[in-house]
């Protein structure tokens, strides 16, 4: 209990310092990569809070996992610096269409530690285990089904601010491109159960972690 309330204490400190880095800027902090990372790891904690009732260790790895993505946005090739937005990040859509799309990657995030820890657990072979591992695979498809969610919606948001910076939807671009392929790889992953050979939960663990490669 100590442990969770200090998480919460530092989980509402971040808060306020996303808050202010917004007021300051004048504009949604998640604008370049320093910025995301920072937010990515706000995203992680608040969904391991989603599920802290459930399981506390899915808690206890969306925390470590926030913590270690901070620790890369700490790194010296990370830019802190508030600068001014170039034109084309100028548009309502980079608050609405990165943060739900950003938002997504914390669920998947939290989805492949959830896949290793099972698979650890599966590799002792304890008997006494088996029901963990079941909880922890079903919070595992929980979190994936949100992250693609809203890696769906983030999608869509994506062409919509696309045609109204370049007159387009969708030009096959890079990102758009792996936002897509992404989609699908999670959209695989949340039906292979219906496959007979990939209806286990060690093959459900093994794709979770897979997957994250995509993102």
């Amino acid at each position: 209990r100590a442990l969770g309330v200090a998480v919460l204490a530092v989980f509402l400190f971040h808060t306020y310092g996303m808050g202010m880095r917004w007021y300051i800027a004048g504009y949604a902090p998640w604008s370049n990569s320093y910025e995301t990372m920072v937010y990515v790891a706000w995203a992680t904690v608040f969904a391991g809070w989603l599920f802290v009732r459930r399981s506390l260790l899915t808690f206890a790895l969306a925390t470590l996992f926030g913590g270690v993505i901070l620790f890369v946005s700490g790194l010296n090739w990370m830019d802190p610096q508030i600068n001014p937005l170039v034109p084309v990040l100028k548009s309502p859509w980079l608050m609405f269409h990165v943060a739900v799309i950003v938002g997504a990657y914390g669920f998947f995030g939290i989805s492949c530690l959830l896949g290793l820890v099972n698979l650890v657990m599966m590799s002792l072979k304890k008997a006494v285990l088996a029901q963990r591992i079941k909880e922890l695979s079903i919070i595992n498809e929980m979190s994936l089904l949100i992250g693609l969610a809203l890696m769906t919606i983030g999608t869509f948001l994506g062409a919509i601010w696309a045609n109204e910076s370049w007159g387009r939807y969708w030009g096959w671009d890079p990102k758009e491109t792996w936002a897509l392929i992404t989609m699908v790889v999670y959209a695989f992953i949340l039906h292979a159960r219906f496959l007979p050979v990939l209806r286990s939960d060690y093959a459900f663990s093994v794709m979770s972690v897979l997957g994250l490669a995509s993102v």
